[in-house]
This record gives C-alpha cells, sequence and structure tokens, in this order.
C-alpha cells in the first residue's frame, strides 16, 4: 500500500506531519478523499476535522478553515488555527458558541455581526469535531 505525506501547519506551527495512506477533510465545496496519487488540487478548506489514516490507525485534527493543496505525492493543509481533536474542549466550544449566538441575537450592540457569524460557526465546528471524535472512540 502505498502513502502520501501530510503536513498541517496553523498560523504559528507545525501540528502534523507524517504519512498517510488517505486524507479525509471538509472543502469548501464538500468532502474530500484524498489518496496518493491524487490530482493536484487547490481548494478552500471549511471549519470542521480532518482525519488522517494510516494503514489502520486514525487521527484526527481541528482546522478553523485555511487552504488545502493536494500533490500526487504530498497534502498541505493551512489554517489560522489547527489542533489535535482529542485536546479540544467541549465546554469551552459550548461557551464560545453561546457567546456567537449572543451577539447575533443583540440587536442593540453594535458588533460586526460577520465576525460574530463566523465566530459561530467555528465553535459549531468544533462541536461537531468533537462529537465525530467521541463516535469513533
Amino acid at each position: 500500500m502505498s502513502n502520501i505525506k501530510i503536513s498541517i501547519v496553523s498560523s504559528s506551527e507545525e501540528i502534523y506531519s507524517g504519512e498517510a495512506t488517505m486524507v479525509f477533510a471538509t472543502g469548501s465545496l464538500g468532502e474530500l478523499g484524498i489518496a496518493p496519487g491524487h490530482t493536484p488540487l487547490l481548494t478552500g478548506l471549511a471549519p470542521g476535522p480532518v482525519r488522517v489514516q494510516n494503514g489502520s490507525e486514525e487521527e484526527t485534527f481541528f482546522c478553523s478553515g485555511g487552504f488545502v493543496e493536494v500533490q500526487p505525492d504530498m497534502v498541505t493543509i493551512l489554517s489560522d488555527t489547527a489542533e489535535r481533536a482529542d485536546s479540544l474542549d467541549e465546554s469551552e466550544a459550548l461557551k464560545a458558541k453561546e457567546a456567537a449566538e449572543q451577539s447575533l441575537a443583540d440587536q442593540q450592540s453594535t458588533i460586526d455581526y460577520a465576525k460574530a457569524a463566523a465566530q459561530l460557526v467555528e465553535a459549531v465546528a468544533r462541536l461537531k469535531t468533537i462529537q465525530k471524535l467521541r463516535k469513533n472512540i
């Protein structure tokens, strides 16, 4: 079985570098399954889980969005925020979701609605990543 190299990079550090037999992510136009030899591709990355399979082992990461570059032998994921899914804090994600919902609901506030909406999308994606990880355990 052949492998593909993968690198997951946040704005501050490289989170993961290794090999995989398959990489799964949510692109801006839908789900992606990337195998060795995949056609070159550059697409946006939606907030959510990135799964890296290497044989029977699987690791899950959370990315807040960004870009995915695919070459036949290499996948690079660039994200503002990236972290291992098992380090996500569910209570913190719930608080962020509630705060974003409250900001959007406050009609008297002079908030940046685009920013609040983006924060809500990211918080919901974090919660979904936690839930998917819990189902796989």
